[in-house]
């Protein structure tokens, strides 16, 4: 049997049997490594076990075991809840708001399915008390990570970076960060004007004005009239909390602010400056900083430790090791030679793209990264397709599909979806998830591939 059949094989029962007995795929593809390279392709242990990215695994426990800390001491809670004050409690606004602090902190090199799992379920608080629709908060949260989820210090630009320096292709991070991150948020510019950000906006124009003549009327009333009015006013206020005011007390942190959160956000500080400024390693600036706080307040370190992502590890170690070994082989070489050969370079890249969007759409988009990148690489070395244009391309076309449902993101919205909203909200996503699987690859590809 050719060796490119056995790989290709080995892949789709890897994501087959992970999906089908719900075991982790890193670890089936650990496994499936030792047997193919050992078996098929006579590799040693050794050079197996070298294929595992050693230097992803301590970005990956260095930040999510921080950022552990931080949402374990309270700092998240606060840093998230001050935010939502900042809007004044402006339900159009609350949106932009998870946007934007999702791609901060994962942007900042938290792992995207912990920032996920924090911010979801405080976002989808908010939108059943200011009535605002869970599917756009969501995705505000889904598509706010993938934002910042390609910076240079972020896991996901790490994961590609990774894959593509190993075939000596060099991107400008820089130009992927910016370029992201306008992507995803036109695309959730989109999910506001078509899932009711609009009808907030106007919904808070209306009650505003309600208030204003109500507020007038009491001023030309006798003090009879005055009393009535006086109470029609609280009435309004209370049956319509979403549209102005403050940030809903009920939903602050649970803790005061203290000598702890200042620690903990200038040591955030000092790995966000000295990962960009000085080019330090951020998982080993994670790490010192974890170590440090810890010091200083050792109560956190057992339920700190159970916070490192080790299912994202696993998943991502065991993906990046079975591809390394296929690589050694010369498979990923005759694979990617191919989808070259399928035609023009242009067309190789759309078909690329549509692989990207339809798998990440159903299995891990941080393994899939790990996969596509190798592919691609004869292509980009050909000088046939733009570098930088064609990572941008390929990091969005992944990542946008997050929004399905059967992606972790798009469970966790559905799973944090009061309970009468719940089955609108999974149609809700399936539908959008479909649509960007149809539809941002091809806009991905005209946007930045084709000249």
């Amino acid at each position: 049997m050719l060796p490119e059949i056995v790989g290709v094989a080995g892949l789709v029962i890897i994501f087959v049997l992970a999906m089908w007995r719900g075991i982790n795929m890193g670890l089936v593809a650990l496994a499936a490594a030792f047997l193919v390279g050992t078996f098929y392709f006579h590799q040693e242990a050794e050079d197996i076990a070298a294929q595992f990215p050693t230097k992803l695994l301590v970005i990956l426990i260095g930040v999510t075991f921080f950022f552990g800390l931080a949402k374990l001491n309270g700092t998240v809670d606060h840093v998230v809840h001050a935010a939502i004050r900042a809007t004044r409690g402006h339900a159009w606004a609350i949106s932009w708001v998870f946007f934007l602090l999702s791609a901060l902190i994962v942007g900042s090199g938290a792992q995207s399915t912990a920032v996920v799992a924090i911010l979801i379920p405080l976002g989808q608080a908010f939108a059943q008390r200011y009535r605002i629709s869970p599917l756009l908060m969501g995705l505000a949260v889904l598509n706010g990570t993938n934002a910042g989820g390609f910076s240079p210090v972020a896991v996901y630009f790490n994961i590609v970076n990774t894959v593509l320096s190993k075939q000596h292709i060099d991107v400008d991070p820089t130009g992927v960060f910016i370029w992201t991150f306008i992507a995803n948020a036109v695309i959730q510019a989109v999910a506001f004007l078509v899932l009711g950000g609009p009808g907030l906006i106007r919904r808070e124009r209306a009650e505003r004005n309600s208030r204003a003549r109500v507020l007038a009327a009491s001023g030309t009333a006798g003090s009879a009239g005055s009393a009535t009015a006086g109470t029609a006013v609280t009435g309004a206020v209370s049956e319509a909390p979403a549209a102005s005011g403050t940030a809903d007390p009920s939903l602050a942190p649970a803790t005061p602010w203290g000598a702890k959160n200042t620690i903990t956000v200038v040591l955030f500080a000092a790995i966000l400056g000295l990962g960009l400024f000085a080019r330090l390693d951020v998982g080993f600036l994670a790490i010192v900083a974890a170590v440090v706080l810890l010091l200083i307040y050792p109560g956190d370190a057992k339920a700190a430790v159970a916070r490192i992502e080790w299912n994202v590890i696993l998943l991502i170690g065991g993906i990046v090791t079975y591809v390394g070994v296929l690589q050694e082989a010369g498979v990923v070489d005759t694979i990617a030679g191919g989808v070259a050969g399928i035609g023009a370079p242009l067309l190789a890249a759309l078909v690329l793209m549509y692989i990207a969007g339809v798998v990440s759409a159903f299995a891990s988009t941080n393994a899939l990264f790990g996969v596509l990148a190798p592919l691609a690489a004869p292509l980009l070395l050909a000088g046939g397709l733009p570098v930088t244009g064609f990572t941008i391309a390929m990091c969005v076309a992944a990542s946008a599909v997050d929004s399905s449902p059967f992606s972790t993101g798009g469970a966790l919205v559905v799973a944090n979806t009061e309970e009468s909203k719940k089955d609108e909200t999974f149609r809700g996503m399936m539908i959008w998830g479909m649509a960007c699987v149809v539809v941002v690859p091809v806009a991905v590809w005209l946007a930045f591939i084709v000249p």
